[in-house]
């Protein structure tokens, strides 16, 4: 038996199955008692306690207070530990790099900010990504070796085929051929590397608006315009990872723009992303149009419009619908998703009055007719979804009782 302890039916394999699913349900519904977990898992109360006994024993699981309410003594109550293993994400844009660390069970326990300004890097990107994380780590109370994995999330992709970062050339620092061979070298932890829009549909998938659902599109209005494609539950990243770069679209109501990559931008992005929404809102007549960067500037337009009831915001909310929806219809066209999320600070900020102007436009523009929503996660969900996708494969490596 000993030497087919691998093969999917022994008892090793079943063991590890049943170990792994009282696992997720107590990383889903909290601590639970014994009796509670053989009844989700159909186990048997003497099978249950051989299985917490021995997660107890591997260090997964912690014994925690007692139920309740109840006649008589309270039964013991169990939660996955938390300290089993610690999993890091980075959210990077040429400003500053967002760093943190959770534990097994999702709870941020520590975070750092470092700013990374003008065209020229201060210091070299592995610099910058060890001091990032090094920061997340120390107000964890942590040691980097104690990190399992990390997700760093940037603007565009780092090509499969070749190892460079592509659709991203704002992003100083990050083109050098052996970047990613000496960020590895630098760290004692697997690093992943992921499109930021992407990251942000992976934390909607796992925390927000598209949990449930297997087809969606979400689209992303912040310091760029892109878009994060799900199909059949997977992201779909394309042949160079620049799936979902839309920004490049040629859409009509602005010039074609050619050499998009040299200009790092196109037609959807000169039309809808959030430079665009400033020189709307002058040009329609309003004054006291915010300055300075111009995404926080989009959103204060954008929000003020949804909330201020005046002919003007009216005007500059319902024509930037029909730019959204512009783009929006050919991606729906060839897609044909489920779902579309609306995500990043410049289409959030219109809560559900822009929502419904493009659904309405989307309607117009489309035979495919997609629900829109708008995302759930808004305190920074690209750092959110780094950390959600480093912690899934964490945890498929620590909870693997089998080996």
């Amino acid at each position: 038996m000993a030497g087919n302890a691998g093969t999917p039916g022994t008892p090793r394999v079943l063991r590890a199955m049943n170990d792994r699913a009282a696992l997720d349900l107590l990383l889903e519904h909290g601590p639970l008692s014994r009796t509670r977990i053989g009844k989700l898992t159909g186990l048997s109360k003497p099978t249950a306690s051989q299985l917490l006994a021995r997660l107890e024993a591997a260090g997964l699981v912690l014994a925690t207070g007692t139920t309740e309410g109840r006649p008589g003594p309270g039964a013991q109550l169990y939660e996955v530990n938390p300290a089993a293993a610690y999993a890091a994400g980075l959210d990077v844009t040429p400003e500053r790099i967002l760093a943190a660390v959770a534990d097994i069970t999702g709870r941020t326990v520590g975070s750092y900010e470092l700013p990374t300004p003008g065209r020229r890097p201060a210091h070299p990107v592995v610099r910058q990504v060890t001091d990032a994380l090094d920061g997340a780590v120390k107000a964890a109370g942590l040691a980097r070796d104690d990190v399992h994995r990390l997700v760093i999330g940037t603007p565009g992709a780092f090509d499969p085929n070749t190892g460079r970062l592509r659709y991203a050339s704002h992003l100083p620092g990050w083109h050098t051929p052996a970047l990613l061979d000496d960020v590895a070298a630098a760290l004692p932890m697997p690093v992943e590397y992921e499109n930021d829009v992407n990251l942000a549909a992976v934390a909607e998938q796992r925390l927000g608006a598209a949990r449930g659902h297997e087809d969606f599109v979400l689209l992303w209005n912040e310091g760029g315009l892109g878009a994060a494609l799900v199909l059949g539950g997977r992201l779909h990243r394309g042949w160079t990872g620049g799936a979902g770069e839309v920004g490049f679209l040629p859409v009509p109501g602005v010039p074609l723009v050619r050499k998009v990559t040299k200009a790092n931008s196109g037609g959807y992005q000169e039309l809808a992303g959030s430079q665009a929404i400033p020189q709307l809102a002058r040009d329609i007549g309003m004054t006291n149009v915010p300055s300075g960067p111009y995404a926080e500037a989009a959103a204060t337009l954008v929000r003020r419009a949804a909330t201020e009831d005046t002919v003007l915001h009216r005007l500059l909310l319902s024509t930037y619908a029909t730019r959204l929806a512009t783009g929006l219809a050919s991606l729906v066209s060839v897609l044909d998703p489920e779902l579309v999320v609306l995500s990043g600070a410049s289409l959030t900020s219109g809560g559900e009055v822009l929502r419904a102007l493009v659904q309405d436009e989307l309607e117009e523009l489309a035979a495919s007719r997609p629900r829109l929503v708008v995302g759930d996660v808004r305190e920074h969900p690209v750092l959110r979804g780094a950390l959600e996708s480093a912690l899934a494969t964490t945890r498929d490596e620590v909870f693997d009782t089998s080996r």
